[in-house]
């Protein structure tokens, strides 16, 4: 199984926000925008497997800017580490400034995902060879996330959270 870059995953979706997804402030409701965040990393990461792909878990999300009523936003995901049948999907939203076009990062999340088959069972996934500067620190610090889930889920021991401890030697 030959490795991918992240950019062979890249993942775009552009919508204008509705008065039907926006809260009483005129701002898009956050359930919303995260749906629109899965469908984005659901298809970075069947591009990356090829496979059916499932939402395993959104792991970070951070509401960091409203979205207000009428903006241009656009959702971008890569897959930015593949562990052995999961992968990391990394999403950042940009909305557009309406009169100067000028792009703002409001809004990032990381969901993982699980590539299936049509029984529903796991499968094996490709590597991710990651090639600019940011890529390749999204990668690097995937494992230190996935350390941290396993950890706090009860599925590791501290001692087995090796890029963890690293951190702190």
């Amino acid at each position: 199984m030959q490795a991918k870059t992240p950019e062979q995953s890249k993942s775009t979706l552009t919508d204008l926000v509705l008065p039907s997804e926006t809260n009483p402030l005129n701002n898009l409701f956050g359930g919303e925008l995260l749906a629109r965040m899965d469908r984005a990393a659901s298809i970075a990461a069947r591009r990356h497997s090829r496979r059916i792909v499932v939402t395993a878990s959104v792991n970070h999300v951070a509401f960091n800017l409203a979205v207000p009523l009428g903006s241009v936003v656009t959702v971008e995901a890569k897959v930015s580490r593949a562990f052995n049948t999961s992968m990391e999907i990394y999403i950042d939203v940009w909305m557009e400034d309406r009169e100067s076009g000028a792009k703002t990062k409001a809004n990032e999340a990381i969901y993982t995902f699980v590539a299936v088959d049509e029984t529903g069972r796991p499968v094996k996934v490709p590597e991710v060879t990651p090639e600019t500067e940011l890529e390749i620190e999204r990668f690097e610090a995937a494992l230190r996330r996935k350390q941290l889930s396993l950890l706090l889920a009860g599925r590791i021991k501290p001692s087995e959270a090796t890029e963890l401890k690293a951190l702190f030697d």
